[in-house]
Formats: structure tokens, C-alpha cells, sequence
């Protein structure tokens, strides 16, 4: 099913809504900062390492998330200091290549293959409006806005597979088709 039709009466929060939804926030926290340079020599001959495992693990989590080649990556990384003005700088990608061998990585890859089971379901989410103090303390105002998020998570792995916002009205099953046909894996059953 389409998404249905709502005419737009706020254009400038409509506006804003969309320009968030590309919003990436970063946190990184002071010690690894403070870790982002090698202190230690690695016990062999020549030069030590100039940047931490820390700071090769940072990258190649980043590397995953994003889906980015590693000369991309390493420019990546430097805006993200540069916008922090943090006065570091990335890897060079090289260095992240040779050492990605010796490091490891704690994050998980997507799973490929047929899928066993998919659980379908939904929850709301406040988009904007007043918090739950003030709803109690004075009552609702008439400016409440409401979606719905439809998750479509795989039984066995529990990770998301497919992921719809619409609107508060939409049901599971009014979604569904659209949480299945980005899908290319095959699915054995759904509830």
C-alpha cells in the first residue's frame, strides 16, 4: 500500500524533518582521544606505530557502518576532526590495511542467505510535542504529532532487516509489503 496523502500545513518543521532525517551525530569520548596516538613501541625492529589500535579499530567499525573504500574512509575520518576540532588526524589508509590483520574488530556483518523466520511489528514515535510532565501536569496540546516505525527483524540473528515510518493510522499488514520488497533474500515465514 502507498503511503497516505496529508496535506502539509507547517512547511518550515516539514522542511527541518527532512533535513535531519540525513543527521549523523558522532560522540568521542575524551580517553580515546587521549589513546589515539601510540605510546607504546610494538617490540620489534624500526619504527613503532605512530596511531593506536584504538584509534585502527575507530576506523575500520567506521569502514563497516559506512560501507566506505579506505582512501574515502581516511577523508571521512579527518572531517569528522575537523568539524570536532579535535587536533588529530586518521590513519593513513595504508596503515589501516596492513595493520586491519592484526587488529580485532568487534562489530557484525550483515548476514547473507534465506531467511527462517521474519517478526513483523510497530511502535510510535513522538515526533514533536510537549513532553509527558507537561501532558500530565496541563493536558495535551492539539500540536502532538505521532509515527509509527514497522520493523521487520529476523528471529534467529535479531537483526533488523527492513525498516518504515508512516503515519499513526497504518497498520502491520498495510506496511508489510513495503517492509518485504527492498528485501533479495528468500523468507520462509512471517508473523
Amino acid at each position: 500500500m502507498g503511503k497516505s496523502k496529508k496535506k502539509i500545513a507547517n512547511w518550515s518543521e516539514y522542511n527541518e524533518a527532512l533535513c535531519k532525517r540525513g543527521s549523523v551525530t558522532f560522540w568521542i569520548d575524551d580517553s580515546a582521544v587521549e589513546a589515539w596516538q601510540c605510546k607504546s613501541h610494538h617490540g620489534k625492529r624500526g619504527r613503532g606505530f605512530q596511531f593506536s589500535d584504538t584509534a585502527i579499530e575507530t576506523a575500520l567499525m567506521i569502514k563497516g557502518i559506512f560501507s566506505l573504500p579506505l582512501r574515502a574512509l581516511q577523508g571521512f575520518i579527518d572531517s569528522i576532526f575537523t568539524l570536532m576540532k579535535v587536533p588529530l588526524r586518521s590513519p593513513n589508509y595504508t596503515s589501516i590495511s596492513k595493520r586491519s590483520k592484526t587488529v580485532q574488530v568487534k562489530y557484525k556483518n550483515q548476514s547473507k542467505g534465506s531467511v527462517r523466520h521474519i517478526a513483523i511489528d510497530s511502535t510510535g514515535l513522538k515526533v514533536f510535542g510537549e513532553g509527558e510532565w507537561k501532558v500530565k501536569k496541563h493536558g495535551a496540546e492539539k500540536r502532538r504529532t505521532w509515527r509509527k516505525l514497522h520493523l521487520a527483524v529476523d528471529v534467529d540473528t535479531h537483526d533488523v532487516i527492513s525498516a518504515e515510518v508512516s503515519l499513526v493510522n497504518v497498520g502491520d499488514s498495510e506496511a508489510l509489503p513495503t517492509l518485504l520488497n527492498p528485501l533479495r533474500r528468500k523468507v520462509h515465514s512471517v508473523s
